[in-house]
């Protein structure tokens, strides 16, 4: 269809239409209108289509019909530089004007969808923002959803739904230059968006009762219906507030005040908390909500939905981590309360495994620790999930994790936790470790903190109950054990065999004979018979093992002309494609492991034949 043919078949369906009552076009007066009207903008002749859509005698046919108008209309205004653009823009504004709400409403959230990201953010902000000379805002919060009646929160919340959808296709500036700059346009985004919600904020604040919160309704009859209205819209802003708590809240991390100054995503996260308050959901219990008794709130929403634990996890984190209405959070709650709470929060985080959610939650467990005295945590909390499921994510960052810097703060955290607890808790605590830890290194590391801690009891006026004497010796027995026997791995072990060596040297040096104050001297047949001795057998068989490894390899190399390529077990791993060179340096590496155990054993076995004879 040319251009021509286009706008006379529109002349004629509105001619047409202009004797037929409201709502009595059919569909081949709607078909008419959508194909020749958009033809007629995509060929140029916008100002023609201006002319017939402003005629006060076509009113009707517009209301109606002119949504359909909307997809070329959007392309134009998105070109900006587009030779008819100001035609375009005065249909545009017109047809938000005139056209009912609904379906105007459906037209524009079509017009949202796109793939590209930079489309996106281009056509957020086209829609978001009010257009430069006829300051609409896109789905007039006023003049649109405010006009839909007892369908506006739920027009609301589709708006907002789709909105979201499509910001989350944007990236998060990580660099603070990347903000500074806007390169993925998402704070432009956020920051209309923040002007979009605001009256409905506004509206829905104004009608909460003095002391109301979380959806009651008011009382009387004759209030009861509208009452109804504004917990919807109540509902749907806090739905809105948890999605982009979700994202991109969560994804981005926040910069200081001192780095930033201003911080576009920063201030659409103080946004985000004010409005939470607003429509009376206060931060404080939105936060404790995993140990509070909330409110039953009457509603469509059930708790896990109305509440995402995500979204109260990155919430936590914009309290605690980054101080965001600090002002407005009780005093009332103790240190070890807010812990309490935030360790589920943490434990949520950690679990996951993007890097961005295991960084949030160290910084949100780390912070909440900070705040708590050393020696504050009584062996009590170990009997909560939380206490014992936050440690197993730890171990799992500090061994698992690729990123170093997330390994060395998991580890950093880690150490700081224990410090934390009382001399009990500690002792529960270290043996639960050794118990499920199963890892080498978080063993060793646990036998490290005991001998820190024995030898804190040891010094004079520091006696305790948990680290010396019959409390002691369980769990010593616990570390003084080899998982397999004799036929331990002593490779795959060797963090957890060097920290056990190193303590016993320790307890065999520092405690005499005479005093005994760990028990370690009367216990120390059972520990020969249990760790020394099978130690022993166990490094005679892995030196065997590995020397006859070491000759047969050698003898390969010789016996070869060029380098062989060989595979040789480690531990319980095969090192596939190793050249006869590698497979050498790697069998004399453990016979040098062996021999350093070994000289550690040999020192122990000494020091308790000296102190047997005195």
């Amino acid at each position: 269809m040319t251009a021509g043919m286009a706008l006379e078949q529109l002349s004629d369906v509105i001619q047409r239409c202009q004797g037929v009552a409201d709502d009595r076009y059919s569909t081949e007066d709607h078909d008419g209108f959508t194909i020749a009207g958009r033809t007629c903008i995509e060929e140029g002749n916008s100002a023609q289509v201006l002319s017939l859509v402003l005629d006060e005698k076509n009113r009707d046919i517009v209301r109606c019909m002119g949504w359909n108008l909307l997809p070329p209309l959007i392309q134009v205004l998105l070109k900006k530089e587009h030779k008819n653009l100001p035609q375009c823009l005065a249909i545009f504004n017109h047809l938000l004007e005139t056209c009912r709400p609904k379906e105007l409403l459906i037209g524009l959230l079509e017009q949202l969808e796109h793939d590209d990201p930079d489309t996106v953010a281009e056509s957020l902000h086209l829609l978001l923002n009010p257009l430069q000379k006829g300051k609409i805002h896109f789905l007039i919060n006023l003049s649109m959803l405010l006009c839909l009646g007892h369908r506006k929160a739920s027009s609301l919340g589709m708006t907002l739904s789709s909105i979201l959808d499509q910001m989350a296709k944007l990236p998060v500036p990580h660099t603070k230059e990347q903000e500074e700059d806007d390169v993925f346009s998402l704070c432009r985004c956020c920051s209309d968006l923040t002007d979009f919600v605001r009256p409905f904020v506004q509206e829905a604040g104004q009608n909460i009762p003095s002391g109301e919160t979380r959806g009651a309704s008011p009382n009387g009859t004759a209030s009861q219906q509208e009452g109804a209205k504004e917990n919807e819209l109540r509902t749907e802003l806090l739905k809105y507030c948890m999605k982009t708590l979700s994202y991109p809240l969560l994804e981005v991390q926040l910069k200081d005040p001192d780095t930033l100054p201003q911080s576009p995503l920063r201030t659409f996260a103080i946004e985000i908390l004010n409005t939470l308050s607003a429509i009376g959901e206060p931060v404080s219990s939105l936060i404790f909500q995993p140990l509070l008794k909330r409110k039953q709130v009457p509603g469509f929403l059930e708790e896990e939905v109305r509440y995402p634990k995500k979204s109260l996890a990155s919430l936590a984190h914009l309290v605690f981590v980054h101080h965001l209405a600090a002002d407005t959070f009780p005093s009332i709650f103790s240190p070890v309360f807010c812990l309490r709470t935030n360790m589920e929060h943490a434990s949520l985080l950690m679990s996951r495994t993007e890097d961005f959610m295991v960084q949030k939650g160290l910084d949100l467990y780390e912070k909440s620790l900070v705040r708590v005295d050393d020696g504050d945590l009584p062996a009590a909390l170990l009997d909560i999930k939380t206490f014992l499921t936050v440690p197993q994510n730890l171990v799992k960052v500090m061994t698992l994790c690729p990123k170093h810097d997330l390994r060395t703060k998991g580890l950093r955290v880690f150490q700081l936790s224990i410090d934390k607890f009382d001399t009990e808790a500690k002792y529960r605590f270290f043996q639960y470790m050794l118990r499920t830890s199963n890892h080498s290194g978080v063993e060793g590391y646990i036998i490290k903190n005991i001998r820190n801690q024995i030898d804190f009891a040891l010094q004079p006026g520091k006696a305790n109950i948990w680290f010396e004497g019959v409390h002691l010796l369980p769990l010593l027995r616990k570390v003084f054990s080899l998982p397999d026997g004799p036929e331990t791995d002593l490779l795959q072990y060797l963090d957890r065999v060097m920290e056990s060596l190193n303590l016993l040297r320790y307890l065999v040096i520092r405690d005499k004979i005479t005093e005994n104050q760990t028990g370690i001297w009367t216990e120390l047949y059972k520990i020969e018979d249990s760790f020394m001795k099978p130690l022993r057998v166990g490094l005679n068989m892995s030196r065997a093992h590995y020397e006859r490894e070491l000759h047969n390899t050698t003898d390969t190399k010789k016996s070869k002309a060029k380098e062989s390529i060989l595979s040789v077990s480690v531990g319980d791993e095969q090192l596939p494609n190793m050249t006869s060179e590698s497979q050498i340096q790697a069998l004399h590496s453990a016979l040098h492991t062996f021999d350093m155990i070994e000289s550690v054993l040999v020192r122990i076995e000494e020091i308790i034949e000296v102190k047997d004879v005195l």
